[in-house]
């Protein structure tokens, strides 16, 4: 197993990627949008590189479904992982996409049994949990685009307040990047302190979600050259299609009277 660094805006070099694909590759796997930053990666040239070489490519879309359209056949993509919570639907259910291929593409099962859903998994399905991830998926289609329009400009009014405050600067590129995620870092304010001077009043995170319970600073930010310091000092910003430009300017607000406290 190969694991390739990101460049300092947190993407896949692929050269590195095209050096690291040999003939024996059976898979390449990538996420559609890391979950700290937000960048999109290439993902139709990750697939060509794959496929030149006999390779599948798998790619994690969980945090990109319903906000990035994700046209599989027209990316290449062999294999998607999506999660229904991250488009509004019930949690603990996800999805898989195997691609019909000639062989087929050969998934082994994780639970073994009845060989329920074609032999990848086994175990009495969860009916309401499926037909929620439907239903969540139906709406997402019906209203991506405007979601996705409305979301950007909600992030990027944010942004414009928060780069009003001196030595707030944003981690990982503008664009391509997702259109409801903001990851700031604020020069001489540890994370934890600026999370607990504005808890109640904004609710906003310092890593991943998964990540939580680690004492250690992002292990994102640092693939992307940041320093303990710099990674300390970020918080994230995830918008849902519930936010509201009343609610941005809020926590723009309170964020920057925080900041502007604790440097005192």
């Amino acid at each position: 197993m190969t694991y390739l660094g990101v460049d300092r805006e947190g993407l896949v070099d692929l050269d590195r990627l095209r050096d690291a694909v040999t003939d024996d590759t059976l898979l390449v796997s990538a996420m559609s949008a890391n979950n700290e930053i937000g960048v999109l990666h290439p993902l139709r040239e990750i697939a060509a590189i794959a496929h030149a070489k006999g390779a599948l490519f798998h790619c994690d879309a969980a945090q990109s479904a319903g906000l990035v359209r994700l046209d599989v056949k027209q990316l290449g993509v062999d294999l998607v992982s999506l999660s229904a919570h991250k488009i509004y639907g019930p949690k603990g259910i996800g999805a898989l996409y195997v691609a019909k291929r000639d062989p087929a593409i050969a998934v082994d099962a994780l639970i073994d049994g009845g060989g329920h859903e074609r032999g990848y998994r086994s175990g009495t399905l969860n009916v309401p949990a499926i037909v929620g991830f439907g239903k969540a998926a139906e709406l997402c289609r019906e209203s991506a685009d405007a979601d996705t329009a409305r979301l950007r400009a909600l992030r990027d009014r944010l942004w414009r307040a928060l780069s009003a405050v001196d030595g707030i600067g944003v981690n990982g590129p503008m664009d391509p990047r997702l259109p409801n995620n903001l990851n700031v870092r604020v020069a001489g304010v540890h994370g934890e302190s600026l999370l607990k001077a504005i808890a109640g009043d904004v609710a906003v995170s310092s890593g991943a979600a998964c990540a939580t319970a680690s004492a250690e600073p992002s292990h994102v930010l640092r693939a992307m050259g940041l320093s303990d310091e710099e990674a300390r000092a970020s918080i994230r910003f995830g918008l849902s299609r519930f936010n509201t430009e009343q609610e941005i300017d809020a926590a723009a607000a309170i964020i920057a009277d925080a900041v502007r406290h604790l440097r005192r």
